[in-house]
């Protein structure tokens, strides 16, 4: 073999050896991800369960805002029947709170409050109940809350009353009801003139007796009663911190 066929022999052999090293070194090199653009969150960092700290993040970050509506469980029986003022009471939460960052507080927690007024339904009003929530218990402390209970699903006995904080009222009896009853007055209005054979004081009786029980029985409301377990759904008024400062 000449001198020239060995000089290019060495050097393809030389370029060989430096195009497989490098082939072999970016071999070994990890794969690159592909850039994520800013803000977006992979999946295990989606949610995360609100522990109290606020791992050197703005307070914000665990707002759970004004406007946000969720179901509570009654702890115990309420009633305006026998119901004192200030008396307090428990409700649970069903549904997790959560703060637009992806914080949030599980369900289960405890949310005490109190009676603040007490209105029973008379013999001519509607029974009324004013409902204040105090603070909810959480793994990491009580947390102060302000709510309002907007709703009362499946209980079409009961109605909360707009723009008024705090208030659920009973429903007025059913003109199907004020009708039954005008006619049970009308019938015992007519029983004096029956008995003593007088006609025109029998329509008398019989249109007194049925306008009488018709007015007090349209315009007399029910106790307001919500049984243990029952369903309330809260609306935050203020944001909820999910820190403990």
């Amino acid at each position: 073999m000449s001198y020239r066929k060995v000089r290019v022999f060495l050097i393809s052999t030389a370029i060989l050896a430096v195009l497989l090293g490098t082939a072999a070194s970016r071999a070994q090199e990890p794969a690159q991800q592909p850039d994520k653009p800013a803000g977006v969150q992979t999946p295990e960092q989606t949610r995360h369960r609100a522990d109290g700290d606020r791992h050197g993040l703005p307070l914000e970050t665990f707002a759970v805002t004004p406007g946000t509506k969720f179901l509570v469980s009654l702890q115990e029986e309420l009633s305006t029947k026998g119901t004192q003022e200030n008396s307090t009471f428990t409700v649970k939460t069903l549904e997790p709170l959560e703060a637009g960052s992806g914080f949030y507080l599980p369900s289960g927690a405890e949310i005490q409050g109190h009676i603040s007024r007490v209105e029973p339904a008379g013999v001519a009003g509607r029974a009324k109940l004013w409902l204040t929530f105090d603070e909810i218990h959480t793994r990491f402390g009580d947390l102060p809350i302000v709510a309002e209970v907007v709703s009362v699903p499946g209980d079409h006995s009961v109605k909360p009353v707009p723009n008024q904080e705090g208030l659920i009222q009973g429903r007025t009896s059913t003109q199907e009801n004020a009708a039954a009853a005008a006619a049970a007055g009308a019938a015992i209005g007519a029983a004096k003139g029956v008995k003593d054979k007088d006609k025109k004081e029998a329509a008398e009786g019989a249109a007194l007796g049925a306008i009488t029980a018709y007015l007090m029985e349209s315009g007399r409301g029910h106790e307001l009663n919500l049984p243990k377990g029952a369903k309330l759904e809260l609306e935050l008024e203020r944001a909820l911190y999910l820190v403990k400062e």
